[in-house]
């Protein structure tokens, strides 16, 4: 592939390369290109380019906001500075007694529970988590996470994390899927807030129905008892942020912390990317 100027001059040439549509389950942002090494991503590419090859790359793959699709500009990644700051945050975080907290008043005895952002049907937010479990695009759950853990960081609640835990997916639905989406929120979480993470130790036992259509009561029958813990000592005398994606019932993160606080003189705290009333 080769670039000339207007006077027809040679400005630059990438031999043996060649451009191709981004395959299902990579990146939804991520163009691709195919060269004597194989598959590479041309947004590593371009940030190893000069920006003007970066500019003229940008009119045939550019880069889009993950919420508003409008057109990411140099210093941007995955999502917009004017969607970013237009982010519905609940702010819970600040507040012991908060809704989220509520949801789980009588039913498991947690030290902390918030969410970062509201979640209405149609808005942003539905179409970042969208593109983060349905379209793979794995940046977003990182992001996100990053900047619901600087918020984290502010809160008294949540400034003793030991360790973050993603709420986990059946290997089957897995390897179905090819990620968990809630491990990718948990590690941009954890870099915000120093902590390590873990994604080997907590691991569901059965590979339970969807959750989508059930009601409060039928969501709680279908995860108990589904979860498990390969080594015990590891998460023992730990103050834990158990991570998922959005809240609802709670019936999911319910069982989880339950499984968890069985253990030994630990501590579980639970935060969510998103809060959907229900």
């Amino acid at each position: 592939m080769c670039l000339f100027g207007f006077d027809g001059q040679l400005i630059s040439c990438w031999p043996s390369l060649l451009f191709v549509r981004p395959k299902p389950g990579l990146f939804a942002q991520n163009n691709y290109c195919l060269s004597s090494n194989g598959l590479l991503s041309l947004n590593k590419y371009m940030m190893q380019s000069p920006l003007w090859v970066n500019d003229v790359l940008n009119l045939f793959f550019p880069n889009v906001c993950q919420a508003c699709g409008d057109a990411l500009g140099r210093q941007e990644k995955v999502m917009c500075i004017s969607c970013q700051v237009k982010l519905p945050k609940t702010g819970f975080y600040l507040h012991e007694d908060n809704p989220v907290s509520r949801v789980f008043w009588g039913r498991v005895n947690l030290n902390a529970a918030t969410s970062f952002l509201f979640f209405n049907k149609g808005g942003n937010v539905q179409e970042l988590i969208h593109a983060l479990k349905y379209k793979n695009n794995k940046e977003v759950g990182v992001l996100l996470g990053e900047l619901f853990g600087y918020e984290l960081n502010q809160s008294p609640l949540f400034n003793n994390i030991d360790l973050v835990i993603p709420v986990p997916l059946h290997p089957r639905k897995y390897r179905k899927r090819g990620f968990n989406q809630s491990e990718t929120i948990a590690t941009g979480i954890s870099r915000a807030i120093k902590a390590s993470v873990d994604f080997e130790n907590f691991i569901r036992l059965v590979n339970t129905d969807s959750q989508t259509r059930k009601s409060r009561y039928n969501r709680w029958e279908n995860v108990k008892g589904v979860f498990g813990i390969r080594n015990e000592e590891t998460l023992q005398n730990k103050h834990i942020l158990l991570v998922d994606d959005v809240l609802t019932t709670g019936a999911t993160l319910e069982a989880c912390a339950a499984t968890l606080l069985a253990l030994e003189n630990t501590k579980v705290s639970v935060a969510t990317l998103a809060y959907a009333q229900v």
